[in-house]
């Protein structure tokens, strides 16, 4: 799949350049272990490797690569500030702009956070964008357009999708909180009354799923796709939810798995943010301090300390290497398991 960048400017080509990166990466960060199980998941001598820096806010990492119809392995990101999708290539160890704007496409300013947060693959290994700005999701096509797959709900503009996960029968489920709103939950643009969690089936129908948490952010399914995990970047409750999938893809009731509240009110970086599965069930979520690793009975392992607000993660390279996004800095710690899906 040939990819190209969208409306790229000069001044947001001199701000991609980089220098390539030294042979030896800094390290950042450490891993703090809570229950022997992380052994058989991170390496006693495992390292956070800084691979690129000096963004405004990274988000929504997703690992391309050619087993998936694309051109190289490369790691994909979200500046949200920038209203841009960035590119790092293993192959020349080097930060590129994939697609500016990403996110915005009006000729006003919108606020501080106007580009695409979240980003995924569909089944056919095509980008998906949660577009702040633009208040949609979207879908990046071959000749390099955008195709809007959803932007509103019963006729109500949706607030600012924000991330996404797709089940292995092609439905999309994703979060809608207020982040990318100029004025967030206090915007006079604001078309809805909920935060919402949503299911947007291959036919085009869209389902509300859940309007119970307060900020929905991150999102993931078990390997089995039974359970769907949801992350509230609420600093009043900044927790994490399982949900039941149903067999019609509607939710059961949800379980609180993990409660971080306390760590953000002692200013722990930070909230509950994206969040990934590996291939046995374990959960790498962000949270205050960086990402939080739950076993599949949701038992608190271990953190990966960035010492940074971190948001996401994704899986790259033969699905064993976790990427994240550390505020300003994109991050990698090699592991001993691999994504779920790989």
């Amino acid at each position: 799949m040939k990819m190209i960048a969208l409306f790229v400017t000069t001044a947001a080509l001199t701000l991609a350049q980089a220098p390539q990166l030294p042979k030896t990466l800094p390290n950042k960060g450490m891993i703090h272990r809570l229950d022997p199980r992380l052994d058989a998941i991170l390496a006693p001598d495992a390292k956070i490797e800084v691979i690129a820096s000096g963004f405004a806010w990274c988000e929504g990492p997703v690992w391309v690569s050619k087993r998936r119809g694309w051109g190289e392995d490369a790691l994909l990101f979200s500046d949200i500030p920038r209203n841009s999708v960035m590119k790092w290539s293993p192959s020349n160890a080097g930060i590129t702009l994939f697609a500016k704007p990403s996110g915005y496409t009006g000729v006003v300013d919108y606020g501080a956070e106007p580009g695409s947060n979240g980003l995924t693959l569909d089944p056919q290994g095509r980008l998906v964008l949660f577009q702040h700005g633009d208040r949609r999701v979207a879908r990046l096509e071959k000749d390099g357009g955008m195709r809007t797959l959803v932007d509103n709900y019963q006729g109500k503009r949706l607030n600012s999708p924000n991330d996404g996960a797709f089940h292995s029968n092609g439905s999309l489920y994703f979060t809608d909180p207020p982040y990318g709103l100029p004025n967030r939950e206090k915007d006079p643009r604001r078309e809805l009354d909920h935060f919402g969690v949503y299911r947007l089936a291959p036919d085009g129908k869209l389902t509300l799923l859940t309007k119970e948490m307060t900020r929905p952010n991150g999102i993931a399914f078990s390997p089995d796709e039974k359970t769907l995990y949801v992350a509230q970047s609420d600093p009043d409750a900044a927790i994490w939810k399982a949900f039941p999938v149903n067999a019609d893809g509607t939710l059961g009731a949800s379980k609180v798995i993990f409660d971080s509240t306390d760590a953000v009110k002692k200013g722990w970086p930070g909230l509950p943010d994206g969040l990934k599965v590996d291939a046995k069930g374990n959960i790498f979520a962000s949270g205050p301090g960086g990402i939080y690793i739950f076993g599949p009975d949701y038992k608190l392992l271990g953190r990966i300390e960035t010492y940074e607000r971190t948001s996401n993660a994704a899986w790259g390279d033969d699905g064993s290497t976790l990427y994240m996004t550390t505020d300003m800095f994109v991050t990698r710690i090699k592991t001993k398991t691999k994504g779920a899906g790989w």
